[in-house]
């Protein structure tokens, strides 16, 4: 059987260029050094320069280590959109040697509750707009340190104190809170200020981010990123994109938020260490303003997925936008498809280069090469990555053959935080991870992604666990039974419909998302509510979610797709 084990020779692929990296500090102190009066970060129309990024984040290490009982390896936990006070307390926590928890901002309290106490942070910098979230939780998981910001702290004073009032009074989108513990943003910067950082030993080895997933299977778990995986990943991205960056500097647009690892990976830490000026967008779905933002720059670089794409495409001022700078396009995320490629191409001028990876592998595995892509696969392995296929009984598939995805290289998790049996599951003694995605490889050595194996969800680049869904679902009084599916969208990749078995005859699909609206994020209620007398089942009485899929993608599904409750004989 021939083995189709795709290898690259790292000692030819990953030369250092001079650059001696080890930690993600390093990578962020020689940026600061080598770019200096660069802008490095733009949100809301203000710019951050590198060596200004470098003395607020020493500042914040300054006050978490002078004026906190924190210590490396302690977690911290940052839940904020993309403004300039995420890159600010990224690096001043990992200056100070702690472990950032990357935390969605549009968790509910239950989700942020998992979370927090898993991972067993003691510190969380969070946005006003979210502090009575916290206070919701603290009775049941207490933070020792908490910092608060409100949207415009990072900007001049007269804009600080405009953006900042709007939100709060005109707007109102700060809810009420009591958190008399708290400290805000600028007062630990202005104590920081005052104080001697002392920079730790940090080995490349040690934890950097705890980035939570679900895996291939089961609820959030946190993946272990060292130091070591991520700056593998910064480099393997460079040197896979190309000797494209423009020592002048360029300018890249950031709309994923940068707490996912795909934006956290590329936009906060490969663009960086190429002396890019990153706009951060901190609202992508307000499509216009986001566009007007658009006007002000002329990009060379954009990191986006198929969901936006489409959304900026339909926008006519979008189209009227000047892309004769353009270099690169990439999207991950989730799969992308032809037609919001044919689209982008139509407006901009340019083609898209799909990148595939996972929270496990510091995100990227393989990209398409600038100026080779092939539409409809996820491109080559990165550099000094190794990818196999691999049969239900473990057995190597030959090329051209499908079997699941299997990857080994720098970039693997150590594991996940205190699951060893979930990590033995996927990452075997010799350092192979199992993606749970079947693949199959060409000839080329290109890769096409055939179907996932596992019942993972993704919307809009989010993941969504059918199991946690359901755990819901099933906790409504009316409902019997219920099994959760994703199924292909145009716009959003994959949309989740919901078959529930009810014991009241009047419960309505408005009813049921609106309940789950309660207790879920907005990307995990399902967009379609079918209700049935009986749901598919194995002989030992298991739920067959891949019936109910087939079914749906052979036109055989009852729904009529307007999420209309469709009772089944």
């Amino acid at each position: 059987m021939q083995d189709c084990t795709t290898t690259i020779n790292a000692a030819d692929t990953l030369p250092s260029s001079g650059q001696d990296y080890h930690t993600l500090l390093d990578v962020f102190d020689r940026a600061c050094q080598r770019y200096g009066t660069r802008p490095a970060f733009t949100s809301l129309g203000y710019s951050i320069s590198f060596q200004e990024l470098e003395r607020q984040s020493r500042a914040f290490a300054a006050y978490l280590q002078c004026h906190t009982d924190l210590q490396p390896g302690d977690r911290i936990a940052i839940q904020l959109p993309n403004l300039i006070q995420y890159p600010v307390v990224l690096f001043g926590a990992l200056r100070a040697g702690l472990v950032v928890v990357n935390t969605n901002p549009l968790y509910t309290t239950q989700e942020m509750l998992h979370q927090f106490s898993d991972a067993g942070i003691r510190a969380l910098v969070v946005l006003s707009n979210l502090a009575d979230k916290v206070e919701k939780i603290l009775p049941r998981f207490g933070i020792d340190h908490l910092i608060i910001t409100d949207l415009g702290d990072a900007l001049p004073l007269w804009r600080r104190l405009l953006v900042n009032t709007v939100v709060r009074h005109v707007k109102k989108l700060v809810p009420a809170y009591q958190l008399p513990s708290a400290i805000s943003y600028r007062q630990a910067l202005g104590l920081g200020q005052g104080e001697r950082y002392q920079a730790p030993d940090i080995d490349p080895d040690d934890l950097a981010i705890l980035q939570y997933t679900g895996g291939t299977t089961g609820i959030a778990k946190g993946a272990m990123l060292s130091h070591s995986n991520l700056v593998a990943n910064v480099r393997q991205v460079k040197k896979a994109i190309g000797g494209i960056f423009d020592p002048e500097g360029e300018i890249a647009i950031a709309p994923l938020p940068l707490y996912h690892i795909y934006s956290f990976t590329v936009n906060c830490m490969v663009m960086m260490e190429a002396g890019v000026q990153v706009v951060l967008i901190a609202n992508p779905r307000d499509i216009p303003a986001f566009v007007k933002e658009l006007k002000r720059y002329r990009f060379s670089f954009f990191t986006g997925l198929n969901t936006l794409f489409v959304a900026l495409c339909k926008n006519p001022e979008f189209q009227k936008l000047d892309f004769s700078r353009l270099k690169v396009t990439l999207s991950g995320g989730m799969a992308l498809t032809r037609s919001a490629a044919d689209s982008w191409r139509a407006v901009t001028g340019h083609g898209i280069n799909e990148g595939y990876g996972l929270t496990e592998t510091s995100p990227v595995v393989s990209l398409n090469p600038p100026g080779s892509a092939q539409l409809g696969t996820i491109g080559v392995p990165m550099p000094e990555t190794e990818v196999r296929l691999i049969d239900d009984e473990g057995a190597v598939v030959p090329v051209g053959g499908v079997g699941e995805l299997c990857v080994r290289g720098p970039q693997v998790m150590q594991g996940y935080w205190k699951q060893p049996l979930e990590t033995d599951a996927v990452l075997d003694a010799d350092g192979w991870f199992r993606t749970g995605d079947v693949a199959q490889v060409q000839d080329d050595g290109y890769i096409r992604i055939v179907d996932r194996k596992k019942d993972m969800i993704i919307v809009s680049g989010f993941n969504v666990y059918p199991g946690e869904l359901e755990e819901v679902i099933v906790s409504h009084p009316d409902v019997e039974e219920c099994a959760v599916v994703g199924l292909p969208h145009e716009v959003t990749g994959e949309q989740i419909k919901a078959y529930v078995v009810s014991r009241n005859a009047e419960l309505t699909v408005k009813e049921l998302r609106d309940y789950c609206r309660e207790r879920l994020t907005a990307y995990k209620v399902p967009a379609l509510v079918e209700f049935r007398s009986e749901l598919p089942k194995s002989n030992v009485g298991k739920v067959l979610r891949r019936q109910l899929r087939d079914a749906e993608r052979q036109g055989n599904g009852r729904s009529n797709g307007n999420g209309r409750a469709q009772q089944s004989s």
